[in-house]
């Protein structure tokens, strides 16, 4: 057996019999993050899944550039500059020099980082003679509902640090996706170690990128451990090591952090915020997130499909109930699918509104009197736009009981119930979105578009043209104010359709012990643990 797989196998057959005084232990040597969920993938670039990104994406990557959370501007990261030609159609980047990739117990490189790892990384989205194109199933989630497999038509090596995306045609959001979470850059020189040994299948799980961190060991139902990148190039790396504790009761990761087993947790509940606030060894940070919680129905599937049945449903709920039992006052109730800081949100005048008479004669009208039985898929994970989905659904499944709609309330584990959600065997789903970028795309191509759709990202399981052709008109023009038109039709449209009924949109919460400095929570994107140190 060759050594690269051995390596990767000792990797996965470590013991399990050390457990909490193991991760007491390691809180002298790094940090504790209490997770919500096992990571589905350890390559942002095939899954969409927020926990799965919170834990890899900046910890272990780098993207060839990124974008301010407080000015909104392009800055460099692995690119130090990009030029766009006159039509828009081409996008030259130069590459910074001197950034290493990780060696692992897995692997070791020969070289740093350059211009093949960008052209390999990209063109395994669209390129089906890429080695890794069809590896997972040729399923890139994100880039897919946004249409980027589509947008590249090469890319070219222009020399060892420059290489120039060649696009089919100008598209106004094409830096802003080049600059999310899920645009990280991938080592080629690793990939073909692994083709070699016909275990490109490894790829996706032991991971290779130039980020902060070092990809060590995960433990299904127990824990991610990082390593220190002590040849990071942006600079050092406080901490030597950095566990997930993976804790998806909500409730045992407060315990955690209050008992110490846990120095930060991820998304405490309103209901919980006022218990952290009485301690002083333990901060509460607070940020106003681009997020949104919607109810999904899966429109392919009747009764469904009939837009009656679904006006119906939503006037039956009692949103402002929601909003108290779930969102404890940290909420704001939404007006349409983006949230109001974004440069293109519009509030919805056409609503729907808590009625449940109205209800009750849509149902009629529908060919539904007497009622019918359902499913509600909630998640059974706590996410910034829905602290609660069980509740919610309880909640609803009590308000549509009184209109003669039974409901049946569906869980999973957390990466079961992304995965059969996907599949589109849902009646209707408590899902959510937390941008990626500040672009209003953001919002509709990867949630709703007719790609989005046949990728299995659209909950919704809604194809529009009409609806699609708005968002290709918004994304062929840089003139804001046109764009804004075209988003306004947008908005609009989701709310006469109802394909999904936007509920509300989160604030994003964090604890950590008082002695954890240098994680900032940010508007959108994932948490980033690079400059994370202990006092």
């Amino acid at each position: 057996m060759h050594k690269l797989l051995l390596a990767l196998l000792s990797l996965s057959l470590v013991g399990c019999i050390d457990s909490k005084e193991e991760i007491l232990e390691e809180k002298n040597q790094g940090l504790v993050y209490c997770a919500e969920a096992n990571p589905v993938s350890f390559n942002p670039q095939v899954t969409t899944t927020g926990s799965t990104i919170d834990i890899i994406a900046n910890q272990l990557y780098d993207r060839l550039i990124s974008i301010d959370p407080v000015t909104a501007e392009f800055k460099s990261e692995l690119a130090t500059d990009w030029k766009i030609s006159k039509d828009g159609k081409s996008v030259t980047f130069t590459l910074r020099k001197g950034v290493k990739f990780h060696t692992t117990a897995y692997f070791t490189p020969t070289r740093e980082f350059n211009a093949d790892d960008v052209i390999f990384t990209f063109s395994r989205l669209f390129d089906v003679y890429n080695p890794y194109h069809f590896v997972g199933d040729a399923n890139y989630p994100y880039f897919q509902s946004v249409g980027i497999d589509q947008l590249i038509r090469k890319i070219v090596r222009v020399s060892d640090h420059q290489v120039r995306f060649e696009l089919f045609n100008a598209e106004s959001s094409f830096l802003a996706n080049m600059a999310t979470d899920f645009a990280v850059v991938l080592s080629k020189e690793y990939a073909m170690a692994l083709k070699a040994n016909n275990q490109e299948n490894l790829f996706d799980q032991y991971p290779v990128g130039t980020g902060p961190y070092i990809y060590k060991e995960y433990r299904r139902d127990h824990l991610v451990r990082f390593y220190k990148n002590a040849d990071y190039w942006k600079h050092e790396v406080a901490l030597e090591q950095l566990v997930y504790d993976i804790t998806p009761n909500g409730t045992t990761r407060i315990a955690k952090i209050l008992t110490k087993e846990c120095d930060v947790t991820a998304h405490p509940s309103s209901a919980q915020l006022s218990i952290l606030a009485q301690r002083d060894d333990i901060n509460v940070e607070r940020e106003t997130n681009l997020n949104i919680g919607y109810w999904a129905f899966n429109t392919e599937r009747p009764p469904f499909d009939n837009l009656k049945v679904r006006q119906a449903l939503v006037h039956a709920i009692d949103i402002e109930k929601i909003m108290q039992a779930v969102y404890y006052g940290n909420g704001l109730r939404a007006r349409s699918i983006l949230p109001p800081t974004s440069w293109a949100f519009e509030p919805q005048k056409n609503m729907p509104i808590f009625d449940p008479q109205l209800a009750k004669k849509l149902l009629t009208e529908a060919g539904y009197e007497k009622g019918f039985d359902m499913s509600i898929w909630a998640m059974p994970v706590s996410r910034i736009y829905n602290p609660n989905a069980r509740k919610m659904a309880e909640l609803m499944q009590s308000d549509l009981r009184k209109i003669g709609v039974n409901v049946n309330i569906v869980e999973y584990e957390w990466n079961t119930f992304i995965q059969r959600i996907g599949e589109h065997r849902h009646d209707s789903v408590l899902l959510g979105w937390a941008a990626d970028t500040p672009d209003p795309d953001n919002f509709f191509s990867p949630l709703l578009s007719c790609t989005a759709t046949f990728s299995g990202k659209n909950p919704a399981n809604w194809c529009n043209p009409e609806f699609d052709l708005l968002l290709t008109k918004a994304l062929d023009t840089t003139d804001l104010n046109l764009r804004k038109q075209y988003y306004d039709a947008a908005q609009s449209m989701i709310i006469e359709q109802l394909p999904l009924y936007p509920i509300a949109h989160g604030m994003r919460f964090q604890a950590s012990s008082a002695d954890v400095e240098g994680i900032t929570l940010g508007p959108f994107g994932a948490i980033s643990l690079a400059n994370a140190r202990k006092k």
